[in-house]
């Protein structure tokens, strides 16, 4: 089982989403990628995921183009419709899902307002995710 998570940036969201789904079974192969990947993974995401109890820090952002001629099970995009356009992806694909979420980055107001944001996107990407998992990929295993 193949999947790959893509967004923009490549460095919180489908970083998120790409650590909780590798998590839930090691033996599915879950990678993410982003059209215009930023220069490393947001830290604010590596750290609550950390709490979280998975380890994204040797993630690294990739470029989508990396992973056009490989096939894949699932391609699932998670930006938020409201906010950016997703990318498309080209490859030979079997299924295309988008389970949305909105930028943690992105938030402003106080230190500890943004930090809520990134728990509240990360516990909403971990429950989406997990059942995600439960429903559709654990029955083909």
């Amino acid at each position: 089982m193949k999947i790959l998570i893509l967004c923009t940036g490549n460095s919180c969201r489908s970083q998120m989403a790409h650590g909780f789904l590798q998590s839930f079974n090691n033996n599915i192969t879950v990678c993410s990628a982003g059209t215009q990947p930023a220069q490393q993974v947001n830290p604010t995401a590596v750290k609550v995921m950390s709490e979280a109890g998975v380890d994204i820090s040797m993630h690294t952002p990739d470029i989508v183009d990396k992973y056009l001629n490989e096939e894949w099970d699932y391609v699932i995009t998670v930006c938020d419709d409201a906010n950016e356009t997703c990318p498309a992806f080209f490859g030979k694909v079997k299924s295309r899902l988008h389970i949305g979420f909105e930028d943690p980055s992105h938030k402003t107001g106080t230190p500890e307002y943004i930090m809520g944001e990134y728990y509240r996107i990360r516990d909403m990407i971990k429950d989406r995710f997990f059942e995600f998992y439960t429903k559709e990929i654990a029955p083909k295993l």
